[in-house]
């Protein structure tokens, strides 16, 4: 059985029958069944039309369910009558998935749970790896998700944006478990450009690229973090950066300028170094202040802090950084401190000389941090620059 076919099929017949007027959960109920069907019948022979048998079979399915249960008798008056039996209809129903998927009744936890279950074919113990939960949990997160979304009807657009938000939320989970949801992002991001022409699309795809081409050299051989500008850059994946500059530059030239776009130029820059010092850091300094006019984000001022500090020197950087505190008065106050701040400071005290202060700082840092590994980086930094001093 090609479990792989099946996977790309689903989608687009799930999208069919909530088209054709089957509430979400009763339709992903009946794929499911169309599939063990397939499962159990297709090592015989593959039918001619994979999809329109996977269809055909579904909306039976979903029409027998309908009609056994009482209650649902009066849907079962609005749905169409079976279509004669025929090669499925060449309209992408798999964007459709998409919008509902990031729909905005969904909490984030949620739209990417479903989008990995109804547009990634993935199974509900895989997901639930993936985020290191058990796997009851994530099916009553993605039950919810279902019944949430089952009487949303497609009367308008859907939110490109959303939908976007939702990938990069998957992508940024990177591997774990038996999932690499990085991968699986791409993969999914590949099939929404392939849908829809959208240059910011374009953008979230060629951003993933460009940093999936790192992925090999971000790690040491003990499971630590490296640090971009201690990279091994002949591990990159010159072909996945040839791609996303390719796909950069395409959606560059349509002048409709997005924050994946800027994001993906500041990565096509760091890719285009040969090494960490000839990094067009200026340039960099330039797309932030792009991505500070097209987000506002608190995010994005402190990247643009590092960029500075690189550009024009630590203790500029430094300056950045007391201005970006200035504008965060309850930060300031001691209210909870933006991600990663604190390590940004330590590094440019670091690199203004300051090692005692970088230390502390250090220290601070890996005590606010989440992650494990990024703990453990910033643990080692305090204690190399500690072990400093006292020679």
């Amino acid at each position: 059985m090609d479990e792989a076919l099946l996977r790309s099929l689903a989608p687009g017949v799930l999208g069919i029958l909530v088209r054709r007027g089957a509430d979400f959960a009763a339709a992903e109920d009946a794929l499911q069944e169309a599939l063990a069907e397939a499962v159990r019948g297709w090592p015989d022979g593959r039918p001619q039309d994979p999809k329109g048998w996977l269809v055909t079979v579904a909306w039976r399915r979903f029409l027998d369910a309908t009609r056994a249960d009482a209650a649902r008798r009066r849907r079962e008056d609005r749905v169409a009558e079976e279509p004669a039996p025929g090669p499925a209809r060449a309209l992408d129903d798999t964007l459709q998935l998409y919008f509902l998927c990031a729909h905005p009744s969904l909490t984030p936890s949620s739209a990417v749970a479903l989008t990995l279950r109804a547009v990634g074919g993935l199974t509900t113990r895989q997901i639930a790896r993936a985020y290191l939960v058990p796997e009851a949990t994530m099916a009553q997160r993605i039950s919810r998700a279902k019944r949430t979304v089952s009487g949303v009807r497609f009367d308008r657009p859907g939110d490109v944006a959303t939908v976007l938000r939702v990938l990069y939320l998957v992508f940024n989970e990177g591997y774990s478990g038996d999932v690499d949801l990085a991968a699986e992002a791409i993969r999914l991001t590949r099939q929404l450009a392939a849908a829809i022409d959208h240059p910011e699309v374009a953008g979230l795809l060629a951003l993933m690229l460009l940093h999936h081409a790192r992925r090999a050299a971000r790690t040491a051989p003990d499971g630590g973090l490296v640090p971009l500008a201690e990279q091994d850059r002949g591990r990159w994946d010159t072909v996945s950066i040839a791609e996303g500059v390719g796909i950069l530059q395409s959606a560059l030239a349509r002048d409709r300028l997005g924050e994946y776009q800027a994001q993906a130029a500041i990565a096509a820059l760091h890719a285009d170094a040969p090494t960490a010092e000839e990094t067009d850091w200026p340039q960099i300094v330039e797309w932030y202040d792009e991505l500070v006019r097209l987000t506002d984000s608190p995010v994005v001022r402190l990247n643009r802090v590092v960029a500075v500090g690189e550009a024009d020197g630590p203790r500029a950087g430094l300056a950045a950084l007391a201005a970006l505190d200035a504008a965060s008065p309850a930060a300031a106050r001691g209210g909870r401190p933006l991600p990663r701040r604190t390590a940004v400071a330590a590094y440019l005290h670091e690199r203004d000389g300051d090692l005692a202060t970088a230390a502390r700082l250090y220290a601070e840092a890996a005590h606010q941090a989440t992650d494990l590994a990024e703990r453990d980086h910033l643990t080692r930094r305090a204690a190399r620059l500690n072990a400093r001093g006292r020679h």
